[in-house]
């Protein structure tokens, strides 16, 4: 069983505008707790017990909520390791520092900004060979890139499509082999000057290295201040406010 994930938590969060003027969206607060709680808490609960936390904005303030919460985990500065955002950012960017921690070892990847069940991040336990990218069933699928599948295995993912290609969504989780590691370097800037984990997932999925997990829980992407009260509701079990799957 896979004991060790990485949490991408390196950004800010603009969208949540005033929220995080000081600190990162991942640290305002849900029914009194930071939200990032409630995402270590269901990762500890799913067995993870190896976790790399990539901080960058407000650095300082994240190894205060381990500290204050008595969450263990091992920090990795993002801009300390590749300069500030201005130089270098994307979703890859969690991979490329802490390539010489995981070496060897397969691992979870999900962002601190996004939600997932204990069940759900058990499914993605995959102790074998090949890469996972978990995808959800959704009723709006053209707002997220959408999985193309053939046997189970990843295709491709087309971002954001402006017809209908699917309903199979892409959530953000992934369970990568060291395999990723030897991805990494061949992946250049997307068209929004940016490194994209998707783009490392293209190259394996090429390789029929990727296979595809449905995950069967709701999901809670945190990103705008309105998420705040719909991820509220959700943790009190009001759970038609979660992103959820098409019954």
């Amino acid at each position: 069983m896979i004991k060790t994930v990485i949490v991408a938590a390196a950004g800010q969060g603009a969208r949540m505008l005033h929220l995080t003027k000081n600190k990162s969206k991942h640290l305002i607060k849900v029914n009194r707790k930071p939200f990032l709680a409630y995402v270590l808490d269901n990762l500890l609960q799913a067995g993870y017990k190896e976790i790399i936390l990539v901080v960058g904005h407000a650095s300082d303030l994240m190894k205060q909520f381990l500290k204050e919460y008595g969450y263990k985990a091992t920090v990795v500065n993002q801009f300390d390791i590749l300069g500030p955002k201005e130089k270098i950012y994307g979703t890859a960017c969690p991979l490329m520092c802490t390539k010489d921690i995981l070496k060897g070892k397969q691992f979870l990847f999900v962002c601190g900004d996004n939600l997932y069940s204990v069940r759900d991040l058990k499914e993605m336990t995959k102790d074998d060979n090949y890469n996972y990218v978990a995808g959800l069933v959704h009723e709006n699928p053209e707002k997220y890139g959408i999985l193309i599948t053939d046997n189970g295995f990843l295709k491709e993912i087309i971002e954001k499509p402006k017809k209908y290609v699917g309903n199979l969504i892409n959530t953000g989780m992934y369970k990568f082999t060291p395999e990723v590691f030897d991805k990494l370097p061949k992946i250049k800037k997307s068209p929004r000057g940016e490194y994209e984990i998707t783009d490392v997932i293209t190259l394996l999925a090429k390789d029929k290295k990727v296979k595809v997990v449905k995950i069967d829980d709701r999901w809670l992407d945190f990103g705008n201040p309105g998420d705040i009260i719909k991820c509220s509701k959700f943790l009190k079990g009001e759970n038609n406010y979660c992103q959820k799957r098409k019954s």
